[in-house]
């Protein structure tokens, strides 16, 4: 038979603890702060999974990004073998000896595929620029899921200290910085 162990955060501790005191006492004060602790506590959960979602989504975009540089560097480089067959074409069109519109024709050959190349080229830098782009913003938005939820953990800190000082000025501080943190949180969301 497994025996399972359960070891409580300081966390639940701290709630546990606050929650038998504010009963034993009735304190409706202490009673206010824990429920809005753990309102908190929900709430930097959800902030705290919005940040790291959108910081694997930054480093995907950028991911992407460094895929499709590669592809356009690669392109880059098939232009530029392109480039010296069709020297060397042109070039052998000036020999004494060669069949000159053999090569003058590989050589109009080549210029054509390499514009095809470029084309193609450009066109992955185009799309490399765009997920840079993206990552970008998804970075942007992972920073104010970051401060949000860092504001929030104040809050918390607040709160708890709150309760041993029992002073109302900290309480109205804590629930001030909550309310900062939501509103970064609604910044996030929505993308500012």
């Amino acid at each position: 038979m497994t025996e399972e162990f359960e070891v409580p955060s300081p966390h639940e501790k701290h709630l546990e603890h606050v929650s038998e005191h504010a009963h034993a006492r009735s304190d409706g004060f202490a009673s206010k702060i824990a429920v809005m602790t753990a309102i908190m506590a929900t709430i930097g959960a959800l902030l705290s999974y919005q940040a790291g979602s959108s910081e694997s989504l930054a480093a995907m975009d950028k991911n992407n990004a460094a895929m499709k540089k590669t592809e356009a560097a690669n392109q880059w480089n098939y232009y530029q073998a392109k480039s010296s067959r069709q020297n060397l074409a042109e070039l052998a069109t000036h020999i004494p000896g060669v069949d000159a519109k053999h090569y003058g024709i590989e050589a109009q050959r080549y210029q054509k595929e390499k514009e095809a190349v470029r084309l193609k080229a450009e066109a992955l830098e185009a799309q490399a620029q765009d997920w840079d782009e993206q990552s970008e913003a998804a970075l942007h938005q992972h920073h104010r899921w970051a401060q949000a939820m860092m504001a929030i953990q104040i809050a918390i800190s607040m709160a708890a200290i709150t309760l041993l000082t029992r002073k109302q000025w900290l309480a109205r501080l804590a629930y001030g910085t909550a309310g900062a943190s939501v509103l970064l949180g609604s910044l996030a969301w929505l993308h500012i």
